[in-house]
């Protein structure tokens, strides 16, 4: 048993209490609870368990308990009885006032831990640190930003919190499933967020599963992007950066699909990196569409069908929930206003990409 640094303190202390009430009968007192307090307290911040603390208090209270005053100096077995009942009695409320400072004590490191954490998930996600330092400090929390890492965001249709059920259930998924490792889960502004290396690609794709399907009992995330692999503390950052611009994209152009790959959505990037040359192909090729009646709206969505549809005329209508004879007619129409025939390959390409440029610019309902 230890008998130095702070288990010794407290036995010592603990024991003299237990002395005094064996021979008094008393109870204690106001300041002698605090000072159990103070010992859970400090116990708790030098990294001993409670369970190590009160071993220690009851160990040394068995050992001693012969030698107590109220015990030894008994006569008769009433007056053992009642010596007793006081150690007994102190040592119940001596452990609870230990208990009571050891999980404050813990209540208030979780909360500075978690401070911690937060403030290192920022600079991570936004890179607002030094690398290296970050890279230092990413230790603490099981991650190697030397490696090669990928991003993973989940998103629903109510926002993410530490404690939300979803958070919590995947999180105990993806431990259960593949233990501790080099993996970090966290929340960002409503976000799910999974910071996994490149080796641990099945654990970023049970992510998105668990985030999309996470059972019975559970609401279902509405979608989830993964970001490109990327090397360093400045790759985390980018690959974050991706799967935040693959869900905007999806978002913008009602892509249909829930799990999204952001290599597989390079050309949105591509076609936005010139925001001016993209309005003006919208404006020179769809803007006619605005002479329409009724407006471009109908006539956009249907060249939308009918790229989707694969330009199988049966299929896009059903998709519009139109006749085959009123698609026909918004075809001829969209060949008169804008001069391109969705029946000629390059007419086509053009077309499809001024439609994604306008869906991307929000127009027509934003002017350009």
């Amino acid at each position: 048993m230890a008998v130095d640094g702070i288990p010794g303190e407290l036995g010592a202390f603990y024991l003299d209490l237990l002395a005094r009430v064996s021979g008094s009968g008393g109870v204690l007192r106001r300041p002698e609870l605090e000072a159990f307090q103070g010992f859970g307290e400090r116990g708790a911040e030098a990294g001993h368990s409670l369970r190590e603390l009160v071993t220690c208090c009851l160990a040394a209270g068995r050992d001693a308990w012969p030698g107590f005053p109220g015990v030894s100096g008994a006569v008769t077995a009433g007056e053992l009885r009642r010596a007793g009942e006081a150690v007994l009695g102190a040592a119940a409320a001596a452990m609870a006032a230990l208990g009571e400072g050891h999980e404050r004590a813990q209540r208030l490191m979780m909360r500075q831990e978690e401070a911690v954490r937060r403030e290192f998930i920022d600079d991570l996600l936004f890179g607002r640190s030094d690398l290296g330092a970050l890279a230092e400090r990413a230790e603490r929390f099981g991650l190697r930003l030397a490696r090669t890492h990928a991003v993973a965001v989940a998103v629903g249709d109510e926002s993410y919190d530490d404690v939300h059920p979803v958070v919590r259930r995947v999180e105990r998924e993806l431990v259960g499933r593949f233990g501790e490792r080099d993996v970090l889960l966290a929340t960002k502004e409503g976000r799910l967020v999974c910071v996994a290396p490149d080796s641990e690609r099945a654990v970023l794709e049970a992510f998105a599963q668990l985030a999309l399907r996470p059972g019975a009992g559970y609401r279902p995330g509405r979608r989830v992007a993964t970001g490109r692999r990327h090397s360093g503390a400045g790759g985390v950052v980018r690959s974050y950066e991706e799967a935040l611009d693959a869900l905007e994209v999806a978002d913008r152009l009602a892509l249909p699909g829930t799990e999204l790959k952001a290599e597989e959505l390079l050309v949105f990037p591509v076609l936005m990196r010139d925001r001016a040359a993209m309005a003006e192909l919208v404006l020179s090729v769809l803007g006619p569409l605005n002479g329409a009646r009724g407006g471009a709206r109908s006539l956009l969505d249907t060249i939308r069908a009918q790229a989707e549809a694969g330009y199988v005329n049966a299929e896009a209508a059903r998709r519009l929930g139109v006749s085959v004879r009123t698609l026909s007619y918004r075809l001829e129409r969209i060949r008169s206003l804008t001069g391109y025939d969705p029946a000629e390959a390059l007419h086509r390409y053009t077309l499809e990409t001024a439609v994604m440029g306008a869906r991307l610019l929000g127009w027509p309902e934003q002017p350009l």
